[in-house]
This record gives C-alpha cells, sequence and structure tokens, in this order.
C-alpha cells in the first residue's frame, strides 16, 4: 500500500519520466507534490524503492526508472451524495469515489495559486489554487491562463474581439475589460478545476 504523498511521488515521476524521457530531481518532485523538506522527498523515493515501484542508480540524480508493476491505485475520497446551494435537496448516499488523480493530476496540467479578486464574481477568489490544462489556444468564454507581451501573466475569461484583437476580461464589476491586438497576448492553458483550502 502507498500514502498518498507516496502515491502523488510516484504519479509525477511517471508523468515526468512520459513527458520528458528522464527522471526529475528531488527539487521538481517537492515542488509538485508540495513539499519542501528534500529530506521527506528522498524518504518517499526510497519508500517507492523499497516497494518495488523504481529502481535507482546510485550517484545519478535523475536515475530513477518505473518498475512495471500493476495499476498503482488512485487516490480517491468517497462521494457520498449531493447537496443543494440553492434550494434544499434530500441529501443521498450513493457510496461512490471521486477520483482526485483524473481531475487534478496529469502530464497537462498544471496549478497555479490566485493572487488578486479579479475573478472573484466567477468564484475565483484571493488564494485560491486553479488547475490548469496546458493548450496555446482558447474559445471564447474559456477562463484562462494568458501572456501579454510575453512578460506578465493574468487569469481571465477569454473573448476574440475580432481577427486582430482579442479581450481579457475580469470576473469583477469593478473592473475594466482589457484589450490588446492579438499579437501581443499568449495563452498558456484553460482552466479545468480549481480549490480552496478552508483550514
Amino acid at each position: 500500500m502507498l500514502t498518498t504523498q507516496e502515491h502523488n511521488t510516484l504519479q509525477f515521476i511517471r508523468n515526468y519520466l512520459a513527458q520528458y524521457g528522464y527522471a526529475p530531481k528531488f527539487k521538481e518532485i517537492g515542488l509538485a507534490i508540495g513539499v519542501t523538506s528534500q529530506g521527506t522527498v528522498h524518504r518517499y523515493v526510497q519508500s517507492l524503492e523499497d516497494k518495488g515501484y523504481i529502481d535507482r542508480m546510485k550517484g545519478n540524480s535523475r536515475g530513477m526508472s518505473l518498475v512495471e508493476l500493476p495499476l498503482v491505485s488512485a487516490p480517491t475520497i468517497p462521494l457520498v451524495g449531493k447537496i443543494a446551494a440553492g434550494l434544499p435537496i434530500e441529501a443521498i448516499e450513493d457510496q461512490q469515489e471521486l477520483n482526485l488523480s483524473e481531475m487534478f493530476m496529469g502530464p497537462e496540467l498544471f496549478a497555479l495559486r490566485v493572487s488578486g479578486d479579479s475573478m472573484m464574481d466567477a468564484g475565483i477568489l484571493d488564494n485560491d489554487y486553479v488547475i490548469i490544462r496546458k493548450q496555446p489556444v482558447a474559445h471564447d468564454g474559456d477562463i484562462v491562463v494568458a501572456m501579454i507581451d510575453k512578460v506578465e501573466a493574468t487569469l481571465k475569461r477569454f473573448k476574440r474581439k475580432s481577427a486582430s484583437e482579442v479581450a481579457l476580461i475580469p470576473e469583477n464589476a469593478d473592473m475594466e475589460t482589457m484589450v490588446y491586438p492579438a499579437e501581443r497576448v499568449n495563452i498558456h492553458g484553460v482552466l479545468v478545476g480549481q480549490m480552496r483550502n478552508y483550514r
């Protein structure tokens, strides 16, 4: 059995190997799983080796390879029903599971921490985490990570005004839409999920 962090570590190593063809360093693993201590990351990696999920080459910081094993079960939490955010409804338990790795992990996904309140009317608040799917194009209405002049990144709703202009629209009634020549704006990804920690 793997702990949640061991599974996250293994999943990141697997995705990294698939994307780059070589293994990540401990620092990269730590950034991906939210652990700052390289000693802790080393412990997770050592545990994966001890449990037979990976092989490591001594003296090579990227010397990791996967051991072919049956598919590791993904991290899940019970999905026990639904709850009303409008009119009350009867809560029904159905004992399904919510697969967190399908929602929030994958080689094409990355997370960003939101700073500011420009998207508050879309329910995206300061210090929330957004899950972004890497892609260079967007459709009207998508919430995107846009890079302006290859310098400034922003999270806004996208709208193409014409062949030569795009609008980046805040979801905050106190802020104005920003309109740019299309060549000044590069799309880095589209919003696919959101997380908020109430602790």
